[in-house]
């Protein structure tokens, strides 16, 4: 079995062991077993364990698992930012003592920018100023009411950003407007100040970006507004109204003139076929009309 297998399979144990608040101390005992494998960029970057072991430490409630995942994820940042370097050899002519000063001097600088800055990753494979704003707004999108702790043994926004952005231009091949409508549609869904799991998912590697590049409007939705959407079509399906001119009549939308719950709605699909159809309302009580989105 490879290293990165073994990853793998400490990995699933773990996602287990946080959904179902298993037994705390077999995920000591994976937590060791994995701090004594050799763990390099390309199985970090690959299997995203930084994200399964953070996502434990937030979850558990024992002492021993939670400081040995900090110190795991520690480990594994200063590795990712690069700085794990080569000591430069000591100049004979120096005391012993002024040697040991300058060391610890910049061991307190490194652990200063370890703090300030976020976990980085391998540079942009793409010079095209459309692809690199594409991606700059992106990683906006997912920092966004989120701060450096949240964050913390995560991959960084800017690589999930990068995947991202990659995996929607592979599907154009060029940055015409289907692929700007694309981009656009992903960032307001995760920016939804109503909707974030999406966000949540995204960033804790459960909805990966190969998948949310694809994702429908619907499928992307928050769980309020697809039970909303359900019962439409349910009662657009009992009623056989959905394609006549009448509309389907609901009392689920509160007209905002009269405050009434008599309503008419009839839905039309509007824009792309990755967005969500439009839904005109007409209020029975007083003609008010109105698109609900």
């Amino acid at each position: 079995m490879t290293i990165e297998e073994e990853v793998i399979k400490i990995q699933k144990k773990l996602n287990k062991i946080s959904a179902n608040g298993a037994g705390q101390d077999g995920a000591l005992d994976l937590l060791k077993t994995l701090q004594d494998l050799p763990v390099n960029l390309d199985i970090l970057t690959k299997t995203r364990i930084g994200m399964t072991v953070n996502t434990l430490r937030k979850s558990s409630s024992d002492e021993e698992v939670i400081s040995l995942s900090k110190s795991l994820i520690k480990s594994w940042k200063k590795f990712l930012t690069g700085n794990n370097k080569e000591s430069t050899p000591s100049c004979p002519s120096k005391s012993k003592e002024s040697d040991d000063v300058k060391e610890a001097e910049l061991k307190k600088k490194d652990e200063e920018r370890d703090k300030k800055q976020p976990v980085s990753f391998p540079p942009s494979n793409t010079t095209d100023s459309v692809r690199l704003k594409s991606r700059e707004l992106l990683a906006n999108a997912l920092r966004q009411g989120k701060t450096e702790e949240d964050l913390e043994g995560l991959a960084s926004p800017e690589e999930l950003a990068d995947e991202l952005e990659e995996a929607i231009f592979n599907e154009f091949k060029n940055t015409d407007s289907k692929y700007k409508n694309r981009v656009r549609s992903r960032i307001a869904n995760l920016k939804d100040p109503k909707n974030p799991s999406l966000k949540n998912n995204f960033l804790s590697g459960a909805i990966q970006p190969s998948k949310l590049a694809i994702m429908t409007a619907d499928e992307m939705a928050s769980d309020e507004m697809k039970n909303l959407r359900n019962r439409f079509v349910k009662e657009s399906i009992d009623d056989a109204q959905l394609a006549t001119v009448q509309g389907t009549t609901t009392d689920l939308l509160k007209c905002g003139k009269c405050k009434q719950k008599n309503c008419t709605y009839t839905q039309v699909q509007t824009r792309s076929a990755d967005e969500p159809m439009t839904t005109f309302v007409l209020c029975n009580h007083c003609g008010n009309r109105w698109k609900f989105c």
